[in-house]
């Protein structure tokens, strides 16, 4: 069974920074894709981040980019997410997703219980 456990949510000020975690576990993918959600009241999930397999190519919303990096350990069967110049707008529940096919986007088989990020301004 394949579960993803998220980590490093929290309380930051605006311009601040967090790294999340998503650790993975019984998950013996030979191509995959791994992709950070997150979703807010009121709006809807939206992918922000995503890593996979195919050409360890890196996605990212443009709502994010250049403040956001993906990475991956795969020692550790992690991956992160490492979040700098952290906005209002940023703060959301965060999820991770796994799937079993090198693209980003599209529908996830396997997902986390998210981790909160509040910033505030």
């Amino acid at each position: 069974e394949v579960q993803l456990v998220e980590s490093g949510g929290g309380l930051v000020q605006a311009g601040g920074s967090l790294r999340l975690s998503c650790v993975a576990s019984g998950y013996t993918f030979d191509d995959y894709a791994i992709g950070w959600f997150r979703q807010a009241p009121g709006k809807e999930r939206e992918e922000v981040s995503c890593i996979h397999s195919s050409d360890r190519s890196r996605y990212y919303a443009d709502s994010v980019k250049g403040r956001f990096t993906i990475s991956s350990d795969n020692a550790k069967n992690t991956v992160y997410l490492q979040m700098n110049s952290l906005k209002p707008d940023d703060t959301a529940v965060y999820y991770c997703a796994a799937k079993n096919y090198p693209r980003c986007g599209g529908e996830y088989g396997f997902w986390g219980r998210g981790t909160q990020v509040t910033v505030s301004s």
